[in-house]
């Protein structure tokens, strides 16, 4: 049980630290650039290495699994394994980049509707467009995980 709450509480300090530096900052009116890079620079570190923990840890895991019941697979551990980091990527970027495109169509979208009200078909065909590109993204992740 400690094995899972050091890291957690590694994780949470590693957050929360540069977070009261930015408080104090703010606090006191000086430039808080760089405790929020620092942050964020962090708290992707930190996801990384996590990341592969958990995933070594499942390879791990698996290998021994497969080889007490010598069960013949479709691909070796480490291939399913990226496979499935692939897929969570493709949906994961395909999300934001959705995200991303549908705020910029969407804001446009209405500052055209409120000049033009006839507009509002045209605009709304784009924001469709940019939707589309989450969905793309699982599809493509479907289609990774089936094979």
């Amino acid at each position: 049980m400690l094995k899972l709450i050091y890291p957690f509480l590694a994780v949470i300090v590693l957050i929360v630290l540069p977070l009261v530096c930015i408080y104090r900052r703010a606090k006191r009116g000086r430039s808080v650039k760089k405790p929020l890079y620092a942050n964020l620079a962090g708290f992707f570190i930190m996801f990384a290495v996590c990341g592969v923990a958990f995933l070594s840890q499942g390879v791990a895991a698996a290998n021994t699994a497969a080889d007490a019941a010598a069960a013949a697979s479709t691909g070796t551990d480490w291939t399913t394994a990226i496979g499935y980091l692939a897929a969570a990527l493709a949906v994961g970027i395909s999300g934001v980049g959705s995200a991303i495109a549908v705020s910029n169509t969407a804001c446009a979208a209405i500052g055209a509707m409120t000049e033009n009200e006839g507009t509002f078909g045209k605009s709304l065909v784009f924001v469709g467009l940019a939707e589309g590109i989450a969905i793309y993204g699982l599809l493509i992740a479907i289609v990774i995980v089936l094979l």
